[in-house]
Order: C-alpha cells, then sequence, then structure tokens
C-alpha cells in the first residue's frame, strides 16, 4: 500500500516545489492537492467538519498550476487532485489541463474528482446542489471522449458538442486513473460506473466499505481488478504518532489488509519547519 500526502498549498505555506522533493527523498508515493476556485462572502454553506472554516480554503492556490511546479522539480511523485471540483469547470479546458498535466509529468497524473460541497461556491459557476453528480458524470463521460478519440464527441443534457479535436492526448493510457471522492452507496455506484477507483474520507471501516465495493461492482458486472481506492485520511495523525506509532502502525495495516492501495495523510497547511517536523513524524509510517 502507497502512502502519499494530501495538502492545501497556499502562498504563506512551505513552498510546494521544496515540499515536492522532500517527498520524493523521503519516499512518499503521491502528493495531491485540494481545490476551491473562491469563498463567496456570503457563507450560506455551513463547512462539513463543523465550526469556522479553515483559512487555507480561502487562499490554496489552482491546483492544476500548483501540480505543474510539483511536477518540475521532480521525478518520480505521483502528482494528483484531492479533489477536483469538477462540476465548476469547463470540460473542454479542465480535459486539455489533465491531459497537458499528464503529459509534462510523464504520465504522473491521478484525477481524484468529487461533486462540492460548498452550494454557494458552485452556484457562482452555474451549477446547483441538486444538478452537480450530473454535471460531473457529463464532464468526465465527455472528456474521456476528448482524451481517447482523434474526433470527440458528446451530447448530455448539460455538456452538448459535435466532433471537436483535443491534444495532447494523456500519457497514461488511455488517461489518468479517475478517483471519485465520497462515502455514501451512489458514490460507490458512480465509481462502478464512469470511474476507475474510490477516493473516501477517512478514518473510515475500509473493510466494511471494501465489501461494498465489491458487492456494487459485482452487480454491474465490473471487475473489482480494475478499481483502485486511496483513502483520504482528513484527521491528521501527528498527535496519534507522538503518542503512539504502533496505533498508527495497525489501523495502516487495517486499510492495506482491507485492499486499499494508497492513502494520503494530511499535512497541515503551516510554515516549512513545521510541515517538515509533521513529515518527520510521519516517517515510521512508510517502513
Amino acid at each position: 500500500m502507497d502512502i502519499g500526502i494530501s495538502f492545501f498549498p497556499t502562498e504563506y505555506s512551505i513552498q510546494l516545489t521544496e515540499l515536492a522533493v522532500e517527498l520524493e527523498q523521503r519516499g512518499f508515493e503521491s502528493l495531491m492537492v485540494c481545490e476551491h476556485s473562491h469563498i463567496p462572502a456570503s457563507r450560506k454553506t455551513e463547512w462539513p467538519g463543523g465550526g469556522e472554516l479553515p483559512k487555507e480554503y480561502y487562499h490554496t492556490y489552482d491546483p492544476f498550476i500548483a501540480l505543474s511546479f510539483a511536477a518540475g522539480a521532480t521525478k518520480t511523485l505521483k502528482i494528483g487532485t484531492s479533489i477536483c471540483l469538477v462540476p465548476q469547470r469547463d470540460p473542454f479546458n479542465l480535459a486539455k489541463q489533465v491531459a497537458s498535466l499528464d503529459c509534462l509529468s510523464g504520465g504522473r497524473f491521478i484525477f481524484g474528482i468529487g461533486g462540492g460541497w460548498n452550494v454557494d461556491e458552485m452556484e457562482n459557476h452555474g451549477a446547483t446542489y441538486n444538478s452537480r453528480f450530473k454535471i460531473l458524470r457529463e464532464t468526465i463521460l465527455a472528456a474521456k471522449q476528448l482524451w481517447t478519440q482523434e474526433q470527440g464527441e458528446y451530447h448530455g443534457d448539460f455538456i452538448n458538442f459535435d466532433p471537436a479535436f483535443s491534444a495532447p492526448k494523456p500519457r497514461q493510457t488511455p488517461h489518468p486513473p479517475i478517483l471519485l471522492g465520497g462515502n455514501t452507496d451512489h458514490t460507490l455506484r458512480r465509481v462502478v460506473e464512469y470511474c476507475d477507483g474510490w477516493l473516501p474520507m477517512g478514518p473510515s471501516n475500509m473493510t466494511d466499505g471494501m465489501a461494498r465495493l465489491r458487492r456494487i461492482a459485482e452487480e454491474a458486472e465490473r471487475d473489482m481488478a480494475t478499481l483502485q481506492t486511496t483513502v483520504f485520511q482528513m484527521a491528521s495523525l501527528t498527535t496519534l504518532v507522538e503518542q503512539s506509532d504502533e496505533s498508527d502502525k495497525v489501523a495502516l495495516e487495517g486499510y492495506k489488509n482491507a485492499g486499499v492501495n494508497r492513502v494520503l495523510l494530511l499535512l497541515p497547511t503551516a510554515d516549512r519547519d513545521t510541515c517538515l517536523k509533521t513529515l518527520d513524524d510521519y516517517m515510521p509510517l512508510l517502513g
């Protein structure tokens, strides 16, 4: 099982290029970053984490631009989104950005996607809470056409276009792995229908989760071998590491035994010294 890092990159945190190099040198498999195009001042939508929305949500870089710097500073580190808010993005620009980053990185991109939770934010982009997953599905299906066909076309309720050229094509064949975030059975059905893997939020009982995914895949006659699972560990393990290395190793071993392919540990949006100290604390978990 691979261990990666999930991070909210900002101008006041550790420089992303330095972080990427540190991760590669220390043996972490991947770096995945989040997305918020903006935070509406209305703040009508409560943060799912409870309480005030953390500062980094207001300041995070565009993920594709940020990851291009991380890719340029490294050679083997995988880079990705956790998550890209697909309903808020133009399908042609998104397909071009994903393909370009995958090409320029030498095929190292992981495409984590989701519908989003901030109703105010998505409404500013012309999407609604009830339509977000319909838009997401059509955008992904349309992007697949642009990535895999010389002249891609798609005709849906929200995305509609006649044959069109789009290049470059992704380096990975047929395209970078698409991992959908979420924890419900609705999410798992979407994963099985048009994605390459699942990106649930932890901590979570993944023995139960993988059994649910397997059942839904079997019902749809989808081969489980074609699906990967990455757990996005929202709660930082730093405190637990300081208390007991063994407790975290047991937790990660549980994920591994359940069949999880990758775990993303959360790195705080903080200064260089704090981030490097956190990575030091995480190092025993890589063994």
